[in-house]
């Protein structure tokens, strides 16, 4: 579905040279819901802006549904283009026009009939929860409306794909929800293939089932979520992790923890976080327990447990305990600090 190979991306201005992305090789497949995320900088949003040639990239290829865009004229570029819809961080609507004529405004511009307009209009308007603002301006709609109108309007030429970028970070938590529970309803009923560019982790856990993370100009680590939620590789991606997955001791407690017992980090996931393991642990390897930390967290729907602990025991006892943890596939790892 998009496919971009080898992309390098650079800037010059006043005689210095910014090289924005570098070496970029990215696979979206159809039907995804495919999530880029970086701190700021990262190369983001210039990716992104690479797919439907909003951005040309110095060197490489952006392939869209089997095609390479350079290989284009400009009308068939065009055509491209209206496969590709893009919602914007901050709505991009006309605020002298109505409701109506911000969805419309693509559909003008390909010179459709005033009743095909309309017909496509006032289902997409129904489609996004705003058949009653039809005849509002901008002005009188909340930040989640207007991004409603935003995804209205990117969904009137009937695309095959989908653009978001940094499409909630202007809303409050429960309106970004809202939001992205009506993309995961676009990707459904329409097969939309998404890409979401964001900075927020809990954006990534909640719609996508892939995901790139950047840094510099680089993608740093990709994968599928639940593999990148569940064994992060890199540091940047660790902490964007542990922003929605927490796996510290509190700072409150850490004074008073005596970490000369042996203290262990671990992580269930999928069945193993539903299995008796501490039980195991403390009736069977007679060993003494101290949970100082846990949580749960699901992830497309797999549970992942988090957990930190110290063990008291006979040094055999804790050995045979550790083998155990390793054959039912919980991950562990000891802290010393």
């Amino acid at each position: 579905m998009i496919e971009l190979k080898n992309i390098h991306k650079s800037y010059t201005r006043k005689n210095t040279t910014v090289e924005a992305l570098k070496g970029i090789n990215l696979k979206v497949n159809k039907g995804d819901i495919f999530g880029v995320i970086g701190y700021s900088g990262a190369g983001k949003s210039t990716l992104i802006r690479l797919v439907n040639y909003l951005e040309i990239p110095t060197k490489g290829e952006v392939i869209v549904n089997g095609q390479s865009l350079a290989n284009f004229n400009k009308k068939e570029l065009r055509e491209t283009k209206k496969q590709i819809g893009m919602i914007f961080q901050h709505f991009n609507l006309l605020e002298s026009k109505k409701i109506f004529d911000n969805v419309a405004i693509p559909l003008v511009l390909q010179k459709k009939g005033k009743q095909e307009i309309k017909k496509r209009v006032t289902e997409l308007l129904d489609f996004v929860g705003l058949s009653d603002k039809s005849n509002s301006y901008p002005s009188e709609l909340s930040g989640g409306q207007k991004q409603r109108v935003g995804i209205a309007r990117a969904l009137a030429s009937n695309p095959s794909i989908l653009l978001c970028d940094e499409a909630t970070s202007a809303l409050d938590p429960e309106t970004t929800q809202s939001i992205l529970q009506l993309l995961k309803k676009i990707n459904a009923e329409y097969n939309i293939t998404i890409m979401i560019i964001t900075h927020e982790m809990a954006v990534i856990q909640e719609i996508c089932n892939k995901v790139a993370v950047m840094e510099k100009g680089k993608i740093i680590e990709v994968g599928t979520v639940l593999e990148v939620f569940g064994k992060p590789q890199h540091p940047t991606t660790k902490n964007f992790v542990q922003t929605v997955i927490h796996a510290k001791v509190p700072t409150s407690l850490q004074n008073n923890v005596d970490f000369r017992h042996q203290t262990f980090k671990l992580e269930f996931i999928g069945e193993t976080a539903s299995e008796p393991i501490i039980y195991e642990l403390i009736h069977h390897h007679h060993l003494k327990l101290n949970i100082l930390y846990a949580n749960m967290t699901e992830i497309q729907g797999t549970a992942i447990g988090n957990m930190i602990i110290q063990l008291n025991g006979e040094s055999s006892n804790i050995q045979h305990a550790l083998s155990y943890l390793q054959n039912k596939n919980v991950l562990f790892e000891e802290v010393h600090t």
